[in-house]
This record gives structure tokens, C-alpha cells and sequence, in this order.
């Protein structure tokens, strides 16, 4: 259970990858993680895949102060990735793109392999990056 981190440096691609219980915790560690390597490696894509989730646990009211936030890349170009198969999953990751939509442009997916057909990039080697 937790979080990892890794980067594709060619294309420019930054994965957070959570795993296990999705906790209010979790998602305060992974928040500092992300803005952290966001800061340090100005990707041009941001996925979050939470493929690998297998509870949310995280309050509607810890997303609503999650979105409100402003970004890491505030005024920077990136595009931001949410990948929920889960419904739950889903509705956290709509409410986050409601709330955040004056800060953040988020496009929430199903499942990975949506997303290399919006993107034109080469295919991507991640290194896994130190976790927080």
C-alpha cells in the first residue's frame, strides 16, 4: 500500500501511482510527493493512476481542499491525467475536477491505454523516482 513516483525524462511524463487504501493520509503524502517532483521535473503530463486502488477511503471534504489548492506548475502547461477504473474512484476524481476546474484541466480515464492515444509522444521508459 502507498505511492510511488516515476518519470519518463524523453517525453517529459510524471506517474503517481497509489495503491492499496486511498486514506486522507495517503493522499497528503502523495500530494507533497507530487508537488515535489512536479516542481523539480516540470513534466508536460501528470497521470495519476489509481488502477491499483482498492478502497477510497478519502473525504469528500479533504478532495474539495486538495482541488481548491493552487498548483505546483501554476501558470506552466501540463496536462493532468486521472485514471479511475473504480466508480467510487470516478466520483472522487469528478468532484476534484469540479471544484478544481479554475486551477486545474483534468481528464479522468478508465484504464491507461486511453491515454497514449491523446498524447503524440514516443513510447514512454519510467524510472521510478524516491517516493516523498
Amino acid at each position: 500500500m502507498g505511492v510511488r513516483f516515476e518519470f519518463d525524462s524523453a517525453n517529459k511524463i510524471l506517474v503517481t501511482r497509489l495503491e492499496g487504501e486511498l486514506t486522507d493520509e495517503l493522499a497528503r503524502e502523495t500530494d507533497a510527493g507530487m508537488r515535489k517532483h512536479l516542481v523539480e521535473r516540470r513534466p508536460h503530463v501528470h497521470i495519476v493512476d489509481c488502477s491499483s486502488v482498492t478502497k477510497f477511503s478519502m473525504s469528500g471534504e479533504w478532495v474539495r481542499q486538495l482541488a481548491q489548492r493552487q498548483p505546483a506548475l501554476h501558470g506552466e502547461s501540463c496536462r493532468r491525467f486521472f485514471v479511475m477504473p473504480s466508480p467510487t474512484g470516478f466520483g472522487l476524481a469528478r468532484m476534484f475536477q469540479i471544484v478544481g476546474e479554475p486551477h486545474y484541466a483534468i481528464t479522468i480515464v478508465r484504464s491507461l491505454d486511453e491515454i497514449p492515444a491523446t498524447l503524440t509522444v514516443e513510447p514512454p521508459r519510467f524510472e521510478s523516482l524516491e517516493t516523498t
